[in-house]
């Protein structure tokens, strides 16, 4: 007995939401078949087979049935998806069965046209002939669909339609109706296409081969065979084949590819480094940390094609509307056909021609493809900035906040303490500063390593320390340097060892109150100066607030840490704070704000993954970590704060497009509808108003694909 497996197929020539439900109602009739998931946007669908009771073939006989071809990649997923999407994106449109409908309509259309000017007794039969021969795919596809459980298809409408027309002597529309609609399907795959390079330009960011070394020796592979511990040469001006640690070489990299900042990134041994980043000066030698089918950029894939793939709330209640729009339609159209002729004695083949106008209008494929199409643009459009958002329901969500929780320590800071203010009681600020850092070289403590940081940020030499430092913990550090013993300990412990002038009490307090950490620097019993360290916020904090603000937005920030330093960077930055939260008090936070409308929590992924849970929409500041990828429902790559403001005003300009294209669909519709009710609409304009309508729709969700951060290009 087999045991049900997944299977994942690509389908070509899916390219709208009507054709993705034609196939998931196919698919739900065959016995084994289960977690059905089709995405029309990635041309894909999965679902797990029990070939005991379906097979695999009959599954992509099936969906042959239906009009549309299944392929089943093969070799290494990622090449795969790279060489599809490659075929696809370059392939002409008169190369797709598509487009070879278009050209053999449009050859028949000009044949009938020919010999309704050479013979015009023939005219009637040679426009059914072009009706009829380029209705027979069409057709077709629309029988498969009504045996397989879709009988109110587009196709099942314009196969009705086109035969009205006929059987009441509109040869003629008919013939330019069937090559209008081959012309709208070919629109359709084409803006289906620009839509789905958002995926190809990432899938294209790594590249094919690597310089692997080997000891002495230096080989061309492909990326796909490297191996975690591998060490491959990464030249000037070529991309970073995987992850891993820089291991030798200095260089400037641009990360722009992967995570949208356009600053470049200095890199030196034991520097992380993506893939699809770009090196710029220097050639590195990289210890590879993931493989390709788990690198950073492969997660993002991963992540941006499930992202398109999982429905938003206004995408699922559209398909819910469409269930019954369609078969209610078509009454209507029976009604229009019907009604006045046999209540008011109204004209017959009148009544019937609007009846097959109202049909062709009815379509749904326009409605259907609203939502997904802005939504699938929408999150291209974050990925290309950094901005990664892991579902249709998190990116709406974001447009509906009215409040943005911060994390202080690593989010609205920059997660390690700096120097900020140096007192000099004797000497010099150098002195007190390289004498400081010469007893806490080699420390672990963040205190210590910012001591040293700055000192050779400052590019001063640090005295030589005779044997280890003697630590006591929670006071102080004492080495012997040639000058005789020096300690850094906190203020408390200076008190202990001797009487601090008052006016050094008063500056102690004074930059404590500031949320800053004060350490006193001593040699023997003689005090030679302070040095006040702190997280400070990030450089773009204030901005990234202050454009939250703009947005109508209230920031907050809820943070563990003591109430002095808490206030002190909710004064710096000008936002409400709340310090001194327990776990489980933020959390009660978090459920207040959301009592009152829609929240995000900021945070760093990981101590805040509780709160980053109970928000509406959890954003993970991260860079490209497991935990920012993996944690919340979006991560900010660049790791700046304005990163959320720029994805609310991404949120913001998607949820307009929708409702734009909600607008568009069913407001062409109306016209039409009535036009058609007065007589107004010939036949080959009411299939416009569904074909024109959806090449409408998807051309103004594709827009979103030039937002911009700063308003340009925004929907």
């Amino acid at each position: 007995m087999a045991t049900a497996t997944p299977l994942k197929l690509r389908v070509e020539g899916m390219d709208c939401g009507a054709c993705a439900i034609k196939i998931e109602n196919a698919m739900k009739r065959l016995p084994g078949v289960s977690d059905i998931d089709v995405n029309y946007g990635l041309q894909s669908l999965s679902l797990v087979l029990d070939e005991d009771r379906t097979s695999k073939q009959a599954i992509e006989a099936r969906i042959r049935v239906l009009g549309y071809a299944p392929v089943d990649p093969s070799g290494p997923a990622a090449s795969a998806l790279r060489d599809d999407d490659r075929d696809v994106m370059g392939s002409a449109w008169w190369s797709s069965p598509k487009g070879r409908l278009v050209i053999g309509s449009a050859a028949l259309l000009t044949l009938a046209f020919g010999v309704s000017h050479i013979e015009p007794a023939w005219s009637s039969w040679a426009y059914i002939a072009a009706t009829l021969v380029g209705l027979v795919p069409i057709s077709r596809r629309a029988l498969a669909g009504a045996l397989s459980g879709t009988p109110f298809s587009i196709e099942m409408l314009m196969s009705i339609a086109a035969i009205g027309a006929v059987a009441i002597g509109a040869a003629e529309e008919a013939a330019v109706v069937v090559f209008l609609f081959a012309v709208g399907e070919l629109l359709e795959g084409i803006a289906a296409g620009r839509a789905r390079a958002g995926i190809k330009a990432l899938i294209d960011l790594v590249p094919r081969t690597a310089l692997r070394q080997t000891g002495s020796n230096v080989e061309t592979v492909s990326v796909e065979v490297l191996a975690i511990g591998d060490t491959v040469i990464v030249r000037p001006g070529d991309r970073v084949p995987s992850d891993g640690i820089v291991t030798e070489g200095m260089s400037e990299v641009n990360e722009a590819p992967v995570t949208g900042e356009s600053v470049p990134v200095a890199k030196e041994p034991g520097s992380t480094i993506y893939a699809g980043s770009i090196n710029a000066n220097g050639e590195l030698r990289v210890e590879i940390t993931r493989t390709a089918a788990d690198n950073t950029i492969a997660r993002i894939i991963h992540m941006v094609e499930e992202a398109q793939g999982s429905k938003a709330p206004t995408a699922r209640f559209i398909d819910r509307f469409s269930r019954w729009y369609t078969p209610a339609a078509m009454v209507v159209s029976a009604l229009v056909v019907f009604v006045p002729p046999l209540v008011f004695g109204a004209d017959w083949f009148t009544w019937i021609y609007r009846g097959l106008a109202v049909l062709l209008i009815a379509c749904p494929c326009a409605l259907v493809i609203s939502t997904p199409a802005a939504i699938a643009s929408g999150l291209a459009s974050g990925a290309r900035r950094g901005l990664l958002v892991k579902g249709g329901a998190a990116l709406e969500t974001l447009g509906k906040v009215r409040t943005v929780a911060f994390d202080k320590t690593g989010t609205l800071t920059n997660g390690h303490p700096q120097v900020t203010d140096i007192v000099v009681i004797a000497g010099e600020d150098a002195e007190v500063l390289t004498k400081a850092a010469a007893v806490e070289r080699g420390s672990s403590h963040p205190l210590g390593i910012a001591i040293v940081s700055e000192v050779e940020r400052r590019g001063l030499d640090i005295p030589t320390a005779f044997g280890g430092g003697i630590a006591t913990p929670g006071k102080a550090v004492t080495a012997r340097l040639k000058s005789g013993f020096v300690s850094v300990g906190s203020p408390r412990h200076a008190a202990e060892l001797g009487d601090v002038p008052e006016e050094i009490r008063k500056r102690v307090e004074a930059l404590e109150s500031q949320g800053k950490t004060v350490v006193v620097v001593s040699e023997g019993k003689h005090l030679l100066g302070l040095i006040a360290l702190r997280d400070e916020p990030r450089p773009d904090a204030a901005d990234g607030l202050a454009k939250l603000r703009a947005l109508g937005i209230r920031p907050i920030m809820l943070t563990g840490d003591n109430a002095r330093t808490g206030a002190a960077i909710g004064d710096a930055l000008g936002l409400e704070a709340r310090a001194e939260l327990l776990p489980d008090a933020k959390l009660a936070a978090i459920a207040a704000y959301k009592s009152e409308g829609p929240i995000a929590m900021v945070g760093d992924g990981i101590n805040d993954a509780p709160a980053l849970a109970a928000s509406s929409v959890g954003i993970a500041m991260g860079g490209g970590t497991d935990v920012a990828l993996e944690t919340a429902d979006v991560a900010l790559l660049k790791n700046r704060v304005i990163g959320v403001a720029e994805l609310i005003m991404l949120s913001r300009a998607t949820l307009s497009n929708i409702w734009q294209n909600i607008a568009l669909a069913l407001g062409l519709k109306s016209v039409f509808l009535i036009t058609t009710l007065f007589g107004a609409t010939p036949l080959w304009m009411a299939i416009l108003a569904d074909t024109g309508a959806t090449v409408l729709v998807t051309a103004n969700a594709l827009r979103l694909l030039r937002f911009g951060p700063r308003g340009e290009g925004r929907a």
